[in-house]
């Protein structure tokens, strides 16, 4: 058997690997041709991806049956199935860490720094020391013998500047020995290992974005998913309805979105052109044809015959879409896809002493990988209602992302070791009404223990910490103010700092918001390391917050202001840059508007940063006037999102700078129509150095006026704050009141939340009285506030005798008339009827047969209730 080479299944988790590919010849089996093909070891060995999902598929199973018995008979038989050499077996992915190094020291400190940052986290057997160390296979960039050897082998690899785009990258992001479930995260955990030894922990590495010339193509005719479903109700509808109703209704047993088989077709239609199911270009392509012929999901019968099925149904809707001519008018620029532009995420982002990365690259699957490069890997579980943005990004609807606390005391561990850290976020939160506080990001064990919380209370941010200072869940809290409102339902770069000498520090948008932290800064010596890291959620499930996420950092160390404007200015999610070729246009080389694009959500591109720039240093551009700048997809201009149409300026060589000129500060959105790796992008010039196009806009349609509906009243109601707050002014009573506060927070929920006044009900007006009484209760005890309030009224004397008569009475009724009725207000209650109410109300209560000495305080608190709490105040 020593040269026989035999292939090796893997029967736990997902992948299945074959160790050569002549060996699924030897197997007979008709195995896909998938992209989970890649190099193996020793780069002769190449394996099959299948997923997890096909165990329960009838194709797979007698597949995977007949792999291990096929197996059995080469192993008995010893077949040679890629021919002689010696045996190879594949990386050990879970096999024990590399001994301790015992080699020449380090002969120079960027040598250090590739040993502690790249050489260290590579070198075990089951990362890259299996095959590239001493006398392994070239290049032994991980040789355990010395580390300056291995130093040498390693820097024709990497790309100190772009770490990104490192050879050693490069690789294992396309498949190359990943000791992850994600490619894509094996090529970020590289990045950050790279970039830590290209900047190190000191002063703060910095990505740059470096400019390169786009390939250059005219924008071409296109096809366009037509307003009108008749098309795809007639074609590809039906069959989605026959065989997907099952799942991708919103009324099956297990809906699964998007809800493309719902029986009504626009319906139907908006779910898959929305979710870019369909290729017009290329129908093969399309998903709803991948995923049966390739994926061998939900097929009916025979899934190649499904697919084939499904794409002559593609088919015949693409072919029955018009192609759109490119308006030969028009003075338009050369053409670009997203996927043409320079990868500009993080760009110039601080990355120093991060220890847990969350970019949401991946956009599949249930795991968020932690990209730090710190170990041990602090990967988060996608669990309940938790969905992938595109352009990176998770979405919290009812569920949580949690990682185990074996994997989170990283924290703790790395945290205490400083004393000090950051927490740095990109949210986005799904309402301005969340409570709790709603945990955003959480460190804890629980809702009454933690040792750091970022949440969510309505408007506000909320930091909790433990510390020698707070008590186990972090208490006292510090919070955004109220008044500010800072916390918006819109995206937001939100970073709160620690250091024991300045305490907790909260920055939105770049900016510290100045609140100052209630206790001084202590030790978090106490912090428990048993607790996990959670976002969107506690660790117990019942302090949901909803929104996104597009970016999550731990950094253990205090990020400076001037670098956490920096993170902000640097943005967030997938960005590119693209440099839209006007070369011909203006007569210079290599010139170009440059835009800064990312997918804003899962249905539209933002837009942002138009800059004019040449990639030839020598150019000057003189004057070139620029007005009125469209942005085109897909062979035609965009209908709406035109941001830059009434731009009108002039590209100067007194303006313009080594980095270019920008034209303007504005953001423009555009609608995806086919999806990021299809929608073709130009723009269209009004007028550009002396080439015109008058450009007409279109009319647009005015809508048939509303029916009319019920009538609406012309007053409103005032909410909880309000009335409070109103409350409060009218008596000269403060809101802190302990008695008065006490019953705001009791009723607040049973007050108006809406100023409609046909959803005020009778409870709300019980409450209204509820609050109105303690109030009026406040001001007849407090002796000073109530002899200012009523100065001509003789407290001391008995009830018969200071409301005997109408004089008396009205020391009573007059100031609440002024204070509290008001005057020419036209919705306000007629002052005589109030006056006579309140005149019958101390009359009934004057009459008293028993001990009498307070009936005249009490009185006025009565008649100072009534007012109070009636639609005098109310009413707005």
């Amino acid at each position: 058997m020593n040269n026989t080479r035999v292939p090796v299944v893997a029967v736990h988790n997902d992948p299945v690997t074959l160790s050569c590919a002549t060996s699924c010849a030897a197997l007979s089996l008709p195995l896909p041709q998938r992209e989970g093909w890649g190099e193996g070891c020793d780069r002769q060995s190449t394996a099959i991806i299948l997923p997890f999902s096909l165990r329960e598929n009838e194709t797979w199973k007698r597949l995977h049956n007949a792999l291990l018995t096929t197996l059995l008979l080469l192993l008995l038989l010893g077949l040679s199935a890629c021919g002689g050499g010696s045996t190879t077996q594949n990386p050990n992915t879970s096999g024990p860490t590399a001994q301790d190094y015992t080699g020449p020291a380090a002969s120079t400190a960027d040598v250090q720094a590739f040993k502690l940052n790249v050489w260290d986290n590579l070198r075990s057997s089951n990362r890259c020391g299996a095959c590239h160390g001493a006398g392994g296979q070239a290049p032994n960039f991980v040789r355990q013998d010395d580390v300056n050897l291995a130093y040498a082998e390693a820097n024709p690899l990497v790309n100190l500047s772009s770490p990104a785009d490192s050879r050693m990258v490069v690789k294992v992001a396309g498949g190359h020995n990943c000791w992850l479930q994600s490619s894509a995260a094996c090529g970020a955990v590289l990045t950050a290992y790279i970039t830590a030894w290209a900047g190190g922990s000191v002063g703060g590495p910095a990505k740059q974005i470096q400019l390169v010339a786009p390939p250059i193509k005219d924008a071409g005719a296109s096809k366009s998913f037509p307003a009108d479903s008749s098309l795809f109700a007639s074609t590809v509808h039906p069959l989605l309805k026959a065989h997907c109703a099952g799942c991708h209704t919103d009324t099956s047993a297990t809906p699964q979105a998007p809800f493309f088989a719902v029986s009504d077709a626009a319906s139907a239609y908006a779910a898959v052109t929305s979710s870019h199911k369909i290729d017009l270009d290329t129908p093969a392509n399309s998903r709803l044809v991948v995923r049966l012929r390739d994926e061998f999901h939900n097929c009916w019968s025979d899934c190649q015959s499904n697919a084939d099925e499904m794409l002559a149904a593609v088919t015949a809707f693409a072919n029955g879409v018009p192609v759109t001519p490119v308006d030969p008018a028009l003075v338009i620029s050369k053409a670009l896809k997203l996927t043409d532009g320079i990868i500009a995420s993080g760009g110039s982002r601080n990355v120093s002493n991060v220890i847990a990365l969350y970019e949401f690259k991946t956009g599949t699957g249930n795991t968020a990988y932690d990209t730090s490069g710190v170990e041990p890997a602090l990967n988060l579980t996608l669990s309940g209602d938790v969905g992938w943005v595109s352009g990176w990004g998770i979405d919290v609807r009812n569920g949580k992302a949690q990682g185990t606390t074996a994997a989170s005391s990283k924290l703790s561990k790395l945290i205490k070791a400083t004393d000090e850290y950051t927490i740095e976020a990109w949210v986005v939160p799904a309402n301005v009404t969340q409570e709790g506080p709603a945990r955003i990001i959480s460190y804890s064990g629980g809702t009454t223990a933690r040792n750091f919380t970022l949440g969510q209370t309505l408007y506000n941010y909320n930091f909790l910490q433990r510390s020698s200072n707070t008590d186990g869940n972090g208490q006292p809290a510090l919070s955004t103010a109220d008044a500010a409102e800072r916390l918006q339902a819109t995206q937001q770069h939100v970073v709160v700092t620690y250091t024991p000498t300045q305490g907790r520090r909260i920055y939105v948008n770049g900016v510290d918001i100045g609140d100052q932290d209630p206790v001084a800064g202590g030790s978090l010596s106490d912090w428990d390391d048993s607790f996990a890291f959670v976002l969107g959620n506690e660790v117990s499930g019942d302090r949901l917050w909803q929104g996104k996420l597009r970016m999550v950092a731990i950094h253990n160390r205090a990020l400076t202001p001037e670098q956490i404007m920096q993170n902000y200015k640097a943005g967030v999610g997938e960005k590119y840059y693209l440099l839209f070729d006007v070369s011909t246009l203006v007569n210079l080389p290599q010139s170009y508007i440059l835009f800064e694009v990312s997918q804003f959500d899962n249905y539209s591109y933002l837009f942002l940063n138009p800059t004019f720039i040449s990639l030839d240093p020598t150019v000057t551009p003189g004057t070139i006037p620029l007005r009125g700048l469209r942005i085109g997809i897909n062979g035609k201009l965009a209908k709406v999102g035109q941001s830059y149409s009434e731009l009108d300026t002039a590209i100067t060589t007194a303006q313009y700078s080594s980095s270019g000129q920008q034209l303007s500060d504005l953001g423009a959105v555009i609608a995806s129509e086919k999806g990021a790796d299809a929608d073709e992008f130009f723009l269209d010039f009004e007028s550009l150095n002396g080439h015109d196009n008058v450009v007409t806009e279109p009319v647009p349609l005015q809508p048939p006026p509303p029916a009319d509906s019920a009538p609406v009243a012309d007053i409103g109601v005032r909410t909880f704050d309000a009335i409070n707050a109103t409350m409060a002014v009218l008596t000269g009573v403060s809101q802190t009141d302990s008695n008065v506060k006490t019953t705001f927070d009791t009723i607040k929920q049973q007050l108006p939340t809406v100023a409609n006044i046909e959803g005020f009900v009778s409870a709300q007006q019980v409450a209204v009285a509820q609050l109105a009484i303690e109030y009026c209760n406040a001001l007849g005890d407090d002796t000073t506030l109530r002899a200012g309030y009523f100065p001509s009224l003789d407290f001391t004397a008995n009830a018969s005798t200071a409301f005997a008569d109408s004089t008396g009475r009205n020391k009573l009724i007059d100031p609440l008339l002024t204070r509290m009725l008001g005057s020419n207000i036209a919705t306000q209650p007629d002052s005589t009827s109030v006056r006579t109410e309140l005149d019958s109300l101390i009359v009934k209560l004057t009459p008293c047969s028993g001990s009498c000495g307070t009936r005249t305080v009490t009185i006025a608190k009565a008649a100072c209730a009534a007012t109070l709490g009636s639609a005098a105040m109310l009413v707005q």
